[in-house]
């Protein structure tokens, strides 16, 4: 089925916006509010109608969730539900409250459910420091059933798992293969609500920091 023109002005602007991402942009290119301005001039809020496109699962990247990204770049990552088609993008998702973002952070201890990492703190072998958000993460029940869960994230792992799904009845499944000990283990984890990582696992953090240099000292060091 042939797409709507992005031109058309009878089209409301999210679904013009919609249609332009797809047409002009294409997925995996990036764009700018100039570019935004320009295709839709005269139009107010045509930025905000494009932000607005995530509440419909349409993956739109910024320097927040993408390094890699300038300060006023954006990426169209994914195209989600198509908002043009008769019945679509009329309700969008709702979104967080900032009283709610303040509950998910705290019940998840202000860390990256993922990795661990704390807002801040540099991520090991990087100089790159972590921010976090929340995550909408769709959770498999025991009973089959999926369950979107919102949950703290860092920028990096927000970005790294997009669209993957976690399988509670899987990991439930996996422990009761684990010999006493490494349960034990785990337990403690889960109690401190942490896991410490080895002065090994910090040495080689540091060394993957160092220039080639530097780095062929610490290999001859290390040999010595």
């Amino acid at each position: 089925m042939a797409l709507p023109s992005w031109t058309d002005t009878k089209l409301g602007t999210m679904k013009r916006a919609a249609l332009w991402l797809v047409s002009v942009v294409g997925e995996g290119n990036t764009f700018t509010k100039e570019n935004v301005k320009d295709a839709f001039p005269g139009v107010s809020q045509a930025d905000r109608r494009v932000r607005d496109l995530r509440k419909h699962g349409w993956r739109i990247d910024t320097n927040r969730e993408d390094p890699s990204l300038g300060q006023h770049e954006q990426r169209f990552v994914a195209q989600g539900e198509p908002v043009w088609q008769p019945g679509k993008g009329s309700v969008p998702a709702q979104s967080l409250t900032d009283t709610q973002r303040r509950e998910v952070l705290a019940r998840d201890g202000h860390f990256c459910r993922s990795c661990g990492i704390a807002p801040g703190e540099e991520y090991p072998g990087t100089y790159q420091s972590a921010q976090l958000d929340i995550a909408r993460r769709p959770v498999k029940q025991s009973d089959g059933t999926v369950r979107v869960e919102n949950v703290a994230e860092c920028n990096r792992c927000r970005v790294g798992g997009r669209g993957k799904e976690a399988d509670v009845e899987a990991l439930i499944v996996g422990l009761s293969k684990l010999a006493p000990m490494e349960r034990q283990m785990l337990s403690d984890w889960i109690d401190a609500d942490q896991r410490e990582f080895g002065m090994v696992e910090r040495y080689w953090a540091d060394y993957r920091t160092l220039p080639a240099d530097s780095r062929e000292k610490v290999r001859k060091a290390l040999s010595d």
